[in-house]
Formats: C-alpha cells, sequence, structure tokens
C-alpha cells in the first residue's frame, strides 16, 4: 500500500498522512517533511513503500514504512539526487515517532452510556465484550453458530476499508466522516435505507452484500465488487455483528435509565429479541402484487400524471428536482435530508424497476420517504407506472435533456448556496453544475448492472 499525500488535522493540531487501504500514517512535524519530499520523489519515479528498520513506536512493535522510489526509476534520474532525496526522505520519516501502524481501536460507548454512570458504563462495556467480543475478535450475539474465523475475516476487511469512514464502533464517525455529505452509515441502531423489505422491517444479508458491492451513487460510498466474494460476505456479516453489539447496547442504555439497574439474566432474552426481528425479515420482502410489465412510453405518461396528483411532487416537485418548501426534514440518524432529485440520474437505492417499485410500496427505512402501499392497494399498475417515470426521470440527462436549473436551496448540512445561472437558449454544452449528457462512468442505466 503507498500512502495518499492527504492531510488529517489529528486531535490537538496534530498533522499526519493517513494510507488508503491500510493504516499507515507519518506523525507530527515528520508529516510536512515527508509529503513534501514525497512530491519531490514523484518527479523522478513512481512510489512504492518497504519496510525500515526503526525505533519501536509508543503503542506499537510495526516496523516504520517509508516511500523509496520503485525498480523501475527513470534512468535519466541524476543519481546523486536521488541518493539525496532518499536520505531525506528516510530522516524526516524517522524523526518524531516516523510512519507507524494507527492503533487497532477499542469500542467507544454510545453517547447516551457515556452520559451513564461509571458503575453502569462499566457494567454496559462488560456485557458487550462477553457477548459481542472486541474489534478484532468480534461474536455475533444471537448467532452462535457463526464460524469465528469468518467473522474474524470480516474484522480484518472492515478494519482495512471501511473503519476509516464508519468508525470502529460502526458509529459513522470514522477519521474521514467530517468531510463527507451525506455521512457515512451509523449501523448501531439497525436501520438501513435500501432493502428489499417493508418499511420498519430488517435488511436482509443479500440487500448488504448488493449495497457493498455496488455501492451508493452520488454519496462516497464505493463499488467494492473487485474484492473477492468471500470478503465481501465476511464483511457483511462483521456490520451485523456491529449492529447487534449497537442494538444490544441501547436496550442496556434503556435499562439503566429507566428501570436503575442491569439484571444480567435478562441480557439472553434481549438478544434472542433483536435477532428474532432480523430472523422475521425473511418473511416481509416486497413482491410485486403484479408481474413487471413493459415500460412503454404510455406507462411513463401514466406514471407522471400520478406523480404529479397523488402526492409525490409535494416533496419531489413537479420537475422531480425537490425544490419545493416541504423538501427538508431529519433523518434517523438525526442528519438533515432532502428528497431527491430525481434527474440527477444517480438513484441509490438501485437503477432497476423493481428497485424504484419496492421503495414506492416501503418508502425508504429511516427517512421522511413514506411508504405508498395503502394509497396504491387497489391500483398495483400505478406503482409500475410510477416506476416508468421515475426510471424515465433519471435518464433525461443521458437522452440530451438537461432541465432548467432553477433556484436551488441550500443542501441539508452545508451553508447557503448560491443559485445556478440558468441555461442560455442557445447554449450547446451543459453549464456548470450539470452533468453532461451520455452514459455515466457507473454505468446507472437500468439492465446494466
Amino acid at each position: 500500500m503507498v500512502c495518499m499525500p492527504r492531510q488529517l488535522k489529528r486531535p490537538g493540531g496534530e498533522l499526519g498522512l493517513l494510507t488508503r487501504g491500510s493504516h499507515w500514517r507519518v506523525l507530527g512535524p515528520a508529516a510536512r517533511i515527508v509529503e513534501s519530499l514525497s512530491h519531490a520523489m514523484r518527479l523522478f519515479a513512481p512510489r512504492s513503500t518497504v519496510p525500515i528498520a526503526s525505533r519501536a513506536s509508543a503503542g506499537t512493535a510495526s516496523p516504520a514504512r517509508v516511500w523509496y522510489p520503485s525498480s523501475h526509476r527513470s534512468e535519466k534520474t541524476p543519481v546523486k539526487i536521488r541518493v539525496v532525496l532518499r536520505t531525506m526522505l528516510a530522516a524526516a520519516a524517522l524523526s518524531s515517532g516516523g510512519c507507524v501502524r494507527e492503533p487497532e481501536g477499542q469500542f467507544s460507548p454510545s453517547a447516551r452510556v457515556a452520559k451513564l454512570e461509571p458503575k453502569f458504563r462499566e457494567e454496559i462495556s462488560s456485557i458487550l465484550t462477553g457477548n459481542c467480543g472486541t474489534p478484532l475478535a468480534p461474536k455475533f450475539a444471537g448467532e452462535p453458530k457463526t464460524d469465528l474465523q469468518h467473522l474474524a475475516l470480516g474484522a480484518q476487511v472492515y478494519t482495512r476499508l471501511c473503519r476509516q469512514c464508519h468508525g470502529v464502533s460502526g458509529d459513522g464517525n470514522g477519521l474521514e466522516a467530517v468531510h463527507m455529505l451525506p455521512k457515512p452509515r451509523d449501523y448501531r441502531p439497525g436501520i438501513f435505507k435500501f432493502t428489499s423489505t417493508v418499511y420498519g422491517a430488517k435488511p436482509l444479508r443479500e440487500d448488504l452484500i448488493r449495497t457493498v458491492t455496488r455501492g451508493i451513487a452520488g454519496t462516497s460510498m464505493p463499488s467494492f465488487r473487485i474484492y473477492p466474494r468471500e470478503e465481501i460476505e465476511a464483511v457483511v456479516d462483521y456490520v451485523l455483528a456491529l449492529t447487534r453489539r449497537g442494538e444490544l447496547e441501547n436496550q442496556l442504555a434503556d435499562a439503566a435509565e429507566f428501570d436503575g439497574a442491569i439484571d444480567r439474566q435478562e441480557v439472553p432474552k434481549l438478544i434472542d429479541g433483536i435477532a428474532a426481528k432480523w430472523t422475521a425479515a425473511r418473511g416481509l420482502v416486497v413482491f410485486p402484487v403484479t408481474p413487471m410489465p413493459v415500460l412503454t412510453a404510455a406507462r411513463v405518461a401514466q406514471g407522471k400524471q400520478a406523480f404529479l396528483t397523488r402526492g409525490c411532487a409535494s416533496c419531489h416537485g413537479e420537475d422531480g428536482r425537490g425544490q419545493t418548501k416541504e423538501n427538508i426534514g431529519v433523518d434517523a440518524w438525526n442528519n438533515p435530508t432532502k428528497a431527491a432529485d430525481l434527474t440527477s440520474g444517480m438513484l441509490r437505492g438501485g437503477t432497476e424497476p423493481l428497485d424504484i417499485y419496492r421503495h414506492i410500496v416501503a418508502g425508504i427505512n429511516g427517512t421522511p420517504m413514506p411508504s405508498f402501499e395503502g394509497a396504491f392497494a387497489k391500483e398495483p399498475e400505478t406503482m409500475w407506472n410510477l416506476a416508468a417515470f421515475v426510471l424515465d426521470l433519471s435518464n433525461l440527462r443521458r437522452k440530451g435533456t438537461i432541465p432548467e436549473a432553477g433556484l436551488l436551496k441550500p443542501l441539508p448540512g452545508v451553508g447557503k448556496s448560491a443559485s445556478i445561472v440558468p441555461r442560455a437558449k442557445d447554449a450547446s454544452g451543459p453549464v456548470a453544475g450539470e452533468f453532461s449528457a451520455g452514459r455515466g462512468d457507473r454505468g446507472f442505466v437500468p439492465g446494466s448492472e
């Protein structure tokens, strides 16, 4: 793995350079020197990292690593320059602790638990460790037959690829989270947005595998489809273990707050109750009432009429861009949220007609998007018509039609946004802030996944 020239402001003002895909970082004052030298070395050769002997760093026995030119460096590079840069880079990395592995981390208590009396905090921590394990030696509460080696592999994959955003505890407060909007998911409440089950139900394991595999368009959640299936399944199971841990922690906090005591004999019942909800999800999958029809232009027109008259436009707007007074709210994680701009071409929950059908029927968990199952119970074909219209809206830009920008409202969680200048009538290309027509780099076209 190679270190990225990415600066992170650490607690206490310490500047560090965080690696991508691993947990090596350059500490303290050496960070600025190494960053400058690493930029200089790029002028002469590709980068690679190799272990070097170094003094032991506090709290770790791992060897330090520094950047050295690879064996494919240009032969035109003056030998003296290479030697000088190599020596300076090594010296910088060795100073102030050098480049060391990040601490493995420990589970942190939730905000609720942190406010409890010390005796309750200690007891909850003890119960969670006994039933859920540690970050790198996890247990799956409520699933005694789980292969612990498989779960340990998931912990390793999570530490390598997910912890930077989602945090050690799965609370969505990783090192990188402060830079992201939308925020990384907090797994602890046990709520997941993009599922195949009814509103309020737990997702299927397959739902999470699908999300990890294809990523979520328009967010910082990338696709991990290049990784082995075994690793994807393992990390999903680890995320589910983190979720069970978070749900148990919340129920223990309830007992401490409302009962003034935690009965350890009741803990197995709490765990069984949590597990039962996940098991029940298998019988709560949303299946279409009628077979999916061919989504013709006539169905798109009928879907548009339903969109305008049955409540969809009140949040998404008549043009589907979400520029309405009602388009604001708070999600289950207490983050500001807004209805999607359906013309953006980025349908986060999936681009297949069935994905959209399910979101219309079941709504989207943890968000203000409600279920419309009752509204269309006697009109099952209307849900397919709406799916056809939403798909058509999402592909407008790819077909060369650029919707008018209008006056954009501030994005939730961000400062005020300036309005976008409307397109001139004779403009031939997209204006600032608009997507150019075409397929898009992630292939979000119906039937492409």
